[in-house]
């Protein structure tokens, strides 16, 4: 259990760890909510407000999450080398 830093979640999910995410409605106009959906749409997390918790808790099924994919990194440097005409 974890609140909704992209930092922390992503490590979690990077580690293989089953992850449900807490939002904070009150936090930025609650812009955690657009990742927290994003992420579960996908499979990999679930999430809820402080005032549901308890019952995620209760009804959670984590076998049911999928795993993170690995990052790829080097595709992204790829890209910058491309952006900005490196060879």
């Amino acid at each position: 259990v974890s609140f909704l830093g992209a930092g922390s979640c992503l490590e979690t999910l990077e580690k293989g760890k089953p992850l449900i995410v807490v939002i904070n409605e009150k936090l930025m106009n609650n812009h955690q909510l657009e990742l927290a959906k994003q992420l579960h749409k996908d499979g990999h997390v679930l999430y809820c407000n402080c005032s549901a918790l308890v019952e995620t808790l209760r009804s959670m099924e984590l076998s049911a999450l999928k795993p993170f994919p690995p990052g790829q990194p080097e595709k992204f440097a790829l890209f910058l080398d491309q952006v900005f005409g490196i060879q």
